[in-house]
């Protein structure tokens, strides 16, 4: 039926005395492209071929039972973002505490709105001055904006204070940003502690090239091979995050042969 209802489109004399036609096509089409983001090939091909009432059942069986997924895949880009922001707002404008400056500064972070966020870290800390969250965010916002001599001192205090904190993303930013300022020696002691302690692609990949140009290519490989096994099994949320580290990887590993 649904094969049918293309052809049908096209012919539009055919539609202008058929309207209800359209809106059949347009919930088939929904169906359809719906099946096909969820990966439900079973389904699409039955919606596409028009077996009976098969977008209908889709609907109610995999659709419905779903609906807070599906109506994600139909909002805005952005628009949950820009709707947290407003309502930070608000909640700032009403209460003015720290901890909602520091959630807008989290949002915009996300968003890449790296100078937007660095104002609302600061907020943050003019009223919460020793809030180590959002000292190692502002360090992390400063590091993003290339001005890794700023970000150093406030990761370093951080990671003294907690080296686990943010689950080691800010002993990563830390290593990031003493491996800018060309301190390599404790940029690589740091990125050791850090491969040992976790699993993260960035940091591996990252320890792997400064491996490399110390000359000392084997514990490079480990690192760059451990990289690829993991992304072979991780799911697929994080094989998209880490595809830029996954690349450099593979990249490194041509270069060793």
């Amino acid at each position: 039926m649904f094969a049918s209802l293309i052809t049908d489109f096209v012919n539009i004399g055919y539609l202008i005395h058929h309207p209800w036609l359209l809106l059949v096509f347009v919930f088939q089409l929904w169906m359809f492209i719906d099946a096909l983001r969820r990966q439900e090939w079973l389904w699409s091909v039955f919606i596409f071929i028009g077996f009976g009432l098969s977008a209908i059942l889709y609907y109610f069986l995999v659709y419905r039972a779903a609906a807070p997924e599906a109506t994600q895949g139909f909002e805005l880009p952005g628009a949950q973002s820009r709707r947290r922001i407003k309502e930070l707002q608000t909640q700032i404008h009403h209460l003015d505490n720290a901890y909602h400056h520091f959630q807008l500064g989290d949002v915009y972070f996300q968003r890449g709105k790296f100078s937007e966020a660095e104002k609302c870290y600061r907020a943050a800390l003019e009223r919460e001055p020793n809030d180590i969250d959002a000292r190692a965010h502002l360090g992390q916002c400063l590091l993003r904006q290339k001005r890794p001599a700023e970000a150093r001192p406030l990761l370093q205090a951080v990671c003294q204070e907690n080296y686990k904190h943010d689950y080691g993303h800010s002993l990563m930013a830390y290593a990031e940003a003493l491996t800018a300022l060309n301190e390599t020696e404790a940029a690589f002691e740091v990125w050791q502690h850090v491969v040992q302690n976790h699993s993260y692609a960035r940091a591996k990949v990252q320890f792997a090239e400064m491996c490399l140009a110390r000359n000392q290519p084997e514990p490079a490989r480990e690192q760059l091979n451990e990289v690829i096994k993991d992304d072979a099994h991780a799911p697929s949320f994080q094989r998209r995050r880490d595809r830029v580290w996954v690349l450099r990887a593979r990249l490194l590993l041509r270069q060793l042969g």
